[in-house]
């Protein structure tokens, strides 16, 4: 068990993720805009609120997803490095008459995520304000955000001294492979890793996504017909898998040996005794608890999401 990974579980471990994506909406249209981009409702986000979102492309497919937030004046969009010049360009195309503006913050920007069980009180101990789950504060140029971590933005120039204050406050650094195995143990799959732009929102059970009732939005027929018609023919789901062998990426997931399903991605949990993954499995075997599976020689078993859902 590493420093890192203990601390995301006993302590507050950081995450240095300069590069993400922060791209800046403004502009009297930039809700309205947003509202028919997302497939969340935008319109109804209040000014130092935020919600979690994907962009979808004509047939559904998913071309980002992204913590939108609501900074008053703008919104600030935050979503992977590998899709920040995507969703600007994404946007830029579809702003014709109106008026918004778009400016890339990623650059300029530091990432930084906080997590685990003392990170308000490391945080406060630094000297920062933590906002509520859900919300974000700004102040002198640093906003943090509070959704499934804490996030904090600040100019990439003072990125160092940002990173000195936390150290001193007590919060250890955690690698991108101790983070992979919280965010396994949380159920927080990663778009890019475990979900992309093959699939359909209802295919990621990420339904805090989606708002079936806000109205039109590109891509929403497609969501629709699949919710009225319940058209889904594989799930994204979280897996544990006896053992310590850490199957691949497109690693086959096998029932009574027939090929059911792949890994996205795996590793061994401490906390668990055992391998946990998300990987797509057909929705006829998810939804049969009794099921067996299996990946390479090991058991694996489906578990229920965080949304209570398989």
């Amino acid at each position: 068990m590493t420093p890192g990974y203990q601390a995301l579980h006993e302590g507050a471990a950081l995450t240095d993720l300069t590069g993400r994506g922060k791209i800046r909406v403004s502009g009297e249209d930039r809700a309205r805009l947003l509202h028919a981009m997302t497939t969340n409702h935008v319109n109804d986000l209040q000014p130092g609120h935020g919600l979690y979102a994907f962009f979808l492309n004509n047939q559904g497919r998913i071309l980002a997803d992204v913590n939108i937030w609501n900074m008053g004046e703008s919104f600030l969009l935050d979503t992977e490095a590998s899709t920040a010049q995507l969703v600007f360009d994404h946007l830029d195309k579809f702003i014709i008459a109106d008026d918004v503006t778009l400016n890339n913050e990623t650059d300029p920007t530091a990432s930084i995520s906080v997590e685990g069980p003392s990170s308000t009180a490391a945080l406060e101990a630094a000297g920062f304000t933590v906002p509520l789950v859900n919300e974000i504060i700004e102040f002198n140029g640093t906003a943090i955000s509070h959704n499934q971590s804490i996030l904090i933005f600040c100019p990439i120039h003072e990125k160092d001294e940002v990173l000195a204050k936390l150290s001193n406050a007590g919060v250890v650094n955690a690698s991108p492979e101790d983070l992979l195995v919280y965010h396994l143990e949380q159920q927080r799959p990663t778009y890019g890793v475990d979900f992309s732009d093959k699939h359909i929102p209802q295919e990621t059970n990420q339904m805090r996504a989606i708002h079936f009732t806000k109205g039109c939005y590109l891509g929403q027929e497609i969501v629709e017909r699949v919710r009225s018609r319940g058209l889904v023919n594989r799930l994204l789901v979280p897996l544990s898998i006896e053992g310590t062998v850490v199957p691949a990426a497109e690693t086959e997931i096998f029932s009574d040996a027939v090929r059911v399903g792949k890994i996205t991605s795996a590793a061994f949990s401490p906390k668990a005794g055992k391998v946990l993954a998300y990987g797509f499995v057909r929705a006829e075997i998810v939804r049969n608890p009794a099921a067996p599976l299996l990946v390479g020689e090991a058991v694996a078993q489906v578990l229920k999401n965080s949304e209570g859902n398989v």
